[in-house]
């Protein structure tokens, strides 16, 4: 069993953007370099090969625009783990998704996509971002969140876990809403804002 590791989780902004280009950059992260987390930010067509140079350029625009569209996990300094969290509504595309589309018209945080390095997977990353995803989501106005996990009774590869674990979910206090697919369920979880 994989050691479990100290992460430390800083928000994506113009200072930590190489960080994220040097994990998208790794072996066994094609499907990250491909997309950018862009996809469901975009409306229409979907990711491709020509597409990634488009989408990484849309994700340091928004970046160096001053938003933060998500958080980078790092064990001893080494960028190991990716978040991608914001604003139901900066997520065009899940407006129109089987699974994702709306439970209601509450105002809401998503969780669209994590990403752990394949050396530093089992060791607690997402987890940490998790963590840290509520939190951020907190301090900044968000009072509830929103997350579309895989739910399989067999362990999935670890590949295809890039809503994460329903289990991990479930752990943090997130209820399960909404089930339109049998292994993908929306699931909530209220965040009261911080005290003082």
């Amino acid at each position: 069993m994989p050691k479990r590791t100290s992460v430390d989780v800083k928000p994506l902004t113009r200072d930590t953007w190489p960080d994220l280009v040097e994990l998208f950059n790794r072996p066994g992260a094609s499907i990250a370099r491909g997309c950018w987390c862009m996809y469901y930010r975009k409306s229409g067509a979907g990711a491709s090969a020509d597409q990634a140079a488009k989408n990484r350029r849309a994700m340091r625009s928004l970046v160096t625009g001053g938003y933060v569209p998500g958080l980078i996990a790092y064990d001893e300094g080494r960028p190991v783990g990716w978040i991608s969290l914001g604003a139901r509504e900066d997520y065009q595309k899940l407006a129109r998704s089987p699974v994702m589309k709306p439970v209601d018209d509450k105002p809401v945080w998503s969780i669209v996509c994590f990403f752990i390095d394949s050396k530093s997977r089992g060791r607690g990353v997402a987890k940490a971002l998790l963590a840290a995803g509520i939190d951020h989501a907190r301090a900044n106005g968000a009072t509830l969140l929103e997350a579309y996990p895989v739910d399989k009774d067999k362990r999935s590869v670890s590949d295809f876990l890039w809503f994460g674990a329903k289990s991990m979910f479930d752990r943090e206090g997130f209820t399960e809403v909404a089930r339109r697919k049998p292994t993908r369920p929306v699931m909530r979880r209220r965040i009261r804002p911080r005290r003082g």
